[in-house]
């Protein structure tokens, strides 16, 4: 279905006043546990998804929204897609057309179920599915399927802020 959309999102993206572009990397693992472990956050969500995937393309507002509502209280959002590499530009254009500025965005590389495996062993791999960190980069809760703002406004303030003098 994406497919179909994507001269409708191009163009969407290319009149006047549309939203910045965002840059997608291809990284692995290691890559992806750099950005959340990265100083400077009060709590990261990651949230793993697809643009084949119509749940992940129908909590992406909702999730955008949050973000832009808990950036400036330190949020980062780190969307890594489980796209194919080559889908690359597609990855981009649909997250300029949702929005996703200021989100860090990625395309995970390797095999599925080794990167699944390696995330989270609790994981099922089922899409989408966040993960919402501490600012010591410590997970403090999960969810598989679509998250609502609600569930994220609660788990955020569990999150516990750091003491001052201590890691």
């Amino acid at each position: 279905m994406l497919p179909a959309l994507l001269p409708a999102i191009v163009l969407a993206a290319a009149t006047s006043g549309s939203p910045a572009a965002v840059e997608v990397n291809v990284t692995d693992l290691a890559g992806i546990r750099a950005a959340v472990a990265a100083p400077g956050a009060t709590a990261v969500l990651v949230t793993i998804w697809a643009t084949w995937c119509d749940a992940c393309r129908d909590e992406m507002p909702a999730l955008l929204r949050f973000f832009h509502a808990h950036q400036p209280k330190g949020l980062r959002l780190i969307l890594v897609s489980a796209d194919d590499e080559d889908q690359r530009d597609q990855v981009a254009l649909f997250l300029r057309a949702a929005g996703a500025q200021g989100a860090q965005a990625f395309i995970k590389q390797g095999d599925n179920e080794t990167f699944v495996n390696a995330f989270d062993p609790s994981w099922t791999g089922a899409i989408p599915a966040s993960f919402l960190y501490d600012s010591a980069g410590v997970k403090q809760r999960a969810w598989s399927g679509a998250v609502t703002p609600k569930e994220l406004e609660a788990a955020l303030r569990k999150v516990k802020k750091p003491t001052k003098g201590k890691p």
